[in-house]
C-alpha cells in the first residue's frame, strides 16, 4: 500500500465481471437497468453505475465504458459477476424482450490490470505501443479507449478505486501472463509493488468508497450518500419504491466514517453504534461499523459504517460497541473520505 501511495503498484482485477452490452438499444436498454444515465455517455469515456432491485435497494456497482455508440462494456464486482448477469439477462428475456440489445459475459475472455501511483502514467507509457498517447487529454479521468500492447488488441479505461492516479489494463487472457511481467519490467525503476485486494480494501476505506460490506441489500442509494445518482429524468428499476415514505425519513441509517478518540484504539467491523451514555440494549441501537482498516498512511484504525442521521452529526461522538469481541471503543463520527479528501492524487 505505501508503494502505491508513494509510487506505484499493480493490482490482478481479472476477477472483476465484465458484461459486453450491444445493439442499436444498448444505451436505453442500460439506462431502464441502472440508476443513472448512460445514453448521454459520450463514445471513450467511463461512469460509475448504480443498479437497484426492484424493491429500491442498492444491487451492485461497478463501471460502464462505452467504446463506440452502440458498444458498452461493464464491469462489477468480482462477488457479484454472476448475479449481475443474470439480472441483465432477466430484464432483457423477461422485462424488454423487443429491444434490440445482446449481451455476453467475457469476465474470463479478459486478463485486466489496475495500475496506481503516482507514477502509473510512466508506466503505461513504456507498456503500450507508443502510437498511442496516454497522457491526461488523451485518457482523462474515465475515459476509455482501445489500444495495443506488443501488437495486441487491448482496452485502457482509467478508472480509480484506490484515489490514486490509475488505469485498468485489459487484454486476452491468453496474453495475461505476459502483460502482467511486461507491467512489473516496465515499473521496476519506479519500485513497482504488487497489491492485493486486502491493500486495495484499505485504501478504498481511506478514501471512502463502499465496497461489498455496505452493499449489502439493506441499504439504498440514498443510505450511502449515492441518492443524487438516482435520475429523475427517468424511469429505472427500482426508482419507483425507493421513493417510499419509510426509506426516506432523517432517521434512516446514513453513511459516514468513524475515527477512534484513543487513536491507539481498535476498531471491528460489526460493532454497532450507542450514544455514550446509553444502556447496551437493542433499543438503543443506531446503526453499525461496516468496514476497518488500519491506516499505514493516518497510523491509526478507521472505520466507515452507517448511523442514522449520519452526515448531520459530524463531530459527535458515540461509542463502538461489539460484545461479541469484548469491544466498546469511543468513536467520532466524521467524513468518510480519510485521505487525501480534495481528490488532488486522483488527477496525477
Amino acid at each position: 500500500m505505501r508503494a502505491t501511495r508513494g509510487s506505484v503498484g499493480v493490482c490482478d482485477v481479472s476477477t472483476f465481471g465484465k458484461i459486453e452490452i450491444e445493439g442499436a438499444d444498448a444505451a436505453v436498454f442500460l439506462d431502464r437497468v441502472c440508476a443513472n444515465t448512460f445514453s448521454t455517455l459520450s463514445v471513450g469515456k467511463a461512469r460509475y453505475a448504480l443498479l437497484l432491485r426492484e424493491d429500491g435497494f442498492v444491487m451492485d456497482d461497478g463501471t460502464v465504458a462505452r467504446l463506440a455508440p452502440e458498444r458498452f462494456v461493464m464491469m462489477s464486482t468480482t462477488a457479484n459477476a454472476v448475479r449481475t448477469m443474470q439480472h441483465l439477462e432477466f430484464c432483457h428475456q423477461v422485462l424488454w424482450p423487443t429491444l434490440d440489445v445482446q449481451l455476453v459475459s467475457v469476465s474470463e475472455q479478459w486478463a485486466q490490470f489496475a495500475i496506481a501511483g503516482a507514477r502509473a502514467r510512466d508506466v503505461l507509457r513504456k507498456v503500450i505501443d507508443e502510437k498511442f498517447d496516454v497522457g491526461d487529454k488523451a485518457v482523462p479521468h474515465l475515459g476509455a479507449r482501445e489500444v495495443t500492447v506488443g501488437g495486441v488488441g487491448a482496452r485502457l479505461y482509467r478508472l480509480s478505486f484506490s484515489g490514486e492516479l490509475a488505469y485498468e489494463l485489459a487484454i486476452p487472457a491468453r496474453y495475461g501472463d505476459a502483460l502482467i511481467r511486461a507491467i512489473m519490467a516496465a515499473g521496476d525503476e519506479f519500485g513497482i509493488a504488487p497489491y492485493g485486494t486486502e491493500a486495495l480494501g484499505v485504501m478504498r476505506i481511506e478514501k471512502g468508497h463502499v465496497s461489498g460490506n455496505e452493499i449489502n441489500g439493506q441499504l439504498t442509494a440514498r443510505d450511502l450518500g449515492l441518492g443524487r445518482m438516482v435520475s429523475g429524468k427517468k424511469d429505472c428499476i427500482g426508482r419507483v419504491m425507493a421513493q417510499r415514505p419509510a426509506l426516506l425519513t432523517d432517521d434512516r441509517p446514513a453513511f459516514v466514517g468513524f475515527r477512534p478518540t484513543d487513536r491507539k484504539a481498535r476498531l471491528r467491523a460489526g460493532a454497532h453504534f450507542l450514544a455514550v451514555d446509553a444502556s447496551n440494549t437493542i433499543e438503543n441501537d443506531q446503526g453499525y461499523m461496516t468496514s476497518v482498516a488500519f491506516s499505514a498512511m493516518l497510523g491509526h484504525w478507521i472505520g466507515l459504517g452507517v448511523i442514522a442521521r449520519g452526515p448531520q452529526r459530524i463531530g459527535e461522538r458515540v461509542r463502538a460497541y461489539d460484545p461479541v469481541r469484548s469491544g466498546d471503543v469511543e468513536v467520532e463520527i466524521c467524513n468518510p473520505v480519510f485521505f487525501d479528501p480534495e481528490g488532488a492524487r486522483l488527477h496525477g
